[in-house]
């Protein structure tokens, strides 16, 4: 129960998630559409996953690192989505603390792994393109297992610190969250004590480590990009350009969200909520759901292999 002091300090068993302001007429409506995404976001990833473990061709470094992707945008989504349509639906908007908790856990998980496998993608571009030679050395099997090791132990490690700083917080008012699903700033928000360290964590690893994979990103394909065009054949640019637009897409498209989430505590007395929760809030299912299209589209393996199976299911 929650205390009717406005004042009062306590420690909720439960918090109500609310939806996006101004949307709650509009909620039963957003579910349709939020739930077609969710079903492409599973069967798309899923079938992305299935070809590449049952082709041996696939087993690269540039499929392997795409699967790991995969498998962290079937976690984000699945991590948020149930609930979210749970609520759109059922207007149940009821989560446990602990629940609550996994939640804000596995959504930075996979927002920081999506980040570093990028990474990992961009210098495996990198490598292949402007050392080629030396790309079946460097990127071997094992160095890939280590990287994506890598990558889980470095969400991990950044994830933990954010499960503990909602852990000490104390909750004053009430325990209404007016989101989808629970987001650590939002959370912060109802917090009695000051919220200074919590907003300078925050900023701190989104500058220092998101900031410094897209840095560092954009630096691999500038030196992509001038290898490229300093080849003679023209065939040999498009190839690799056909290669990286798709890393591209999938990373301006991760990338912008994550800059209108940064930006929103900022500007939200100026653009309206409700479209900054929208827009900030994207990449839980749109990004998931695009990634396979635009790897299955731009990827010419993975493209014939949908194609191989489509006809073999239709015979």
């Amino acid at each position: 129960m929650m205390p009717a002091d406005n004042h009062s300090v306590f420690t909720p068993v439960t918090f109500i998630l609310t939806g996006f302001p101004g949307t709650e007429e509009s909620q039963v409506s957003l579910a349709i559409p939020f739930c077609l995404m969710y079903v492409a976001v599973l069967l798309g990833n899923s079938l992305l996953l299935y070809i590449i473990a049952t082709e041996r061709s696939l087993h690269e470094p540039m499929y392997l690192f795409l699967s790991m992707l995969a498998a962290a945008d079937l976690l984000l989504s699945t991590t948020t989505v149930p609930k979210m349509l749970d609520l759109f639906w059922f207007r149940a908007g009821e989560i446990s603390f602990a629940a609550c908790l996994t939640q804000i856990f596995f959504i930075y998980v996979s927002f920081f792994a999506e980040s570093a496998i990028l990474l990992a993608m961009a210098f495996d571009r990198y490598v292949a393109i402007c050392n080629p030679l030396r790309y079946t050395t460097l990127l071997t099997k094992p160095v890939v297992g280590k990287i994506g090791l890598a990558v889980l132990t470095r969400s991990f490690c950044f994830a933990f610190p954010i499960v503990f700083l909602v852990m000490r917080m104390k909750i004053c008012g009430n325990n209404l969250l007016p989101h989808i699903y629970c987001e650590y700033m939002t959370l912060s928000q109802l917090a009695c004590d000051s919220i200074t360290f919590n907003i300078w964590y925050d900023v701190t690893k989104t500058i220092l480590v998101i900031g410094l994979d897209a840095v560092l990103i954009a630096v691999s394909y500038v030196l992509i990009l001038r290898a490229v065009f300093q080849r003679r054949y023209q065939g040999a640019r498009l190839k690799a350009l056909r290669t990286c637009g798709s890393h591209i897409c999938v990373i301006l498209l991760y990338y912008l969200p994550t800059f209108v989430s940064f930006c929103k505590y900022q500007f939200g007395q100026i653009i309206p909520g409700s479209t900054l929760n929208l827009l900030a809030n994207v990449y839980v299912l749109l990004l998931p759901m695009l990634n396979p299209v635009i790897y299955g589209m731009m990827t010419k393996e993975i493209l014939k292999r949908v194609i191989k199976m489509f006809f073999r299911c239709c015979s």
